[in-house]
């Protein structure tokens, strides 16, 4: 998957912005949600927070505190410290966690739970709990998908084409899925909640 993300980095802010291969799909509601839920990471109390998944820093720069961003791709990681320059930048794998026991306040990860697998989900979760005293989770509504899961194939702009696992999620089945939590988010498109 490094790869994947690697060779999807430049482009990847797309999908969040609508623009290129996302610019024709039909997201009643998405820019109105998205700001709320960009609101939602804003407004989480400043802590010493480790991001991970990173990405391209998108929700990463709105996060408050000692931000610690990690991903596997340097790709990702090059694009983040563009968007997100207050961050200090780790490269790492998300279900091996390259920190102390409890370094942290706070372990966030966005549009990454979505793409485990039970035993991957299992991993981070116990490596998520190992570093940090809470763990927020943003990831896809179940509202916006008829399933529950699904491997999807993904093409990106140069044509290549990846299949990815994908999950969705309502709050309720999200918290049971941390180990209890509250819901700070529920939207037709995101759901985010802090266990």
């Amino acid at each position: 998957m490094r790869e994947y993300y690697d060779r999807r980095a430049r482009e990847y802010d797309d999908w969040y912005l609508g623009r290129g291969l996302f610019e024709s799909r039909d997201r009643p509601g998405w820019d109105d949600e998205l700001g709320r839920l960009v609101e939602v990471v804003a407004s989480l109390e400043p802590g010493r927070t480790l991001d991970v998944a990173c990405g391209t820093g998108f929700l990463t720069r709105h996060l408050r505190g000692d931000v610690v961003a990690l991903d596997q791709s340097e790709a990702m990681l090059a694009e983040a410290r563009r968007r997100a320059p207050r961050a200090t930048f780790l490269q790492g794998d998300g279900l091996a966690l390259p920190v102390p026991n409890e370094s942290f306040d706070r372990v966030f990860t966005a549009h990454f739970y979505g793409h485990l697998d039970d035993p991957d989900r299992r991993r981070f979760l116990q490596e998520a709990r190992r570093v940090g005293k809470e763990l927020v989770v943003v990831d896809s509504s179940r509202e916006s998908s008829e399933d529950d899961e699904a491997h999807q194939e993904r093409v990106l702009n140069d044509g290549s084409r990846w299949h990815v696992y994908k999950r969705w999620f309502t709050p309720a089945r999200l918290a049971a899925e941390l180990g209890g939590g509250e819901t700070l988010f529920a939207g037709r498109w995101f759901v985010a909640v802090q266990a």
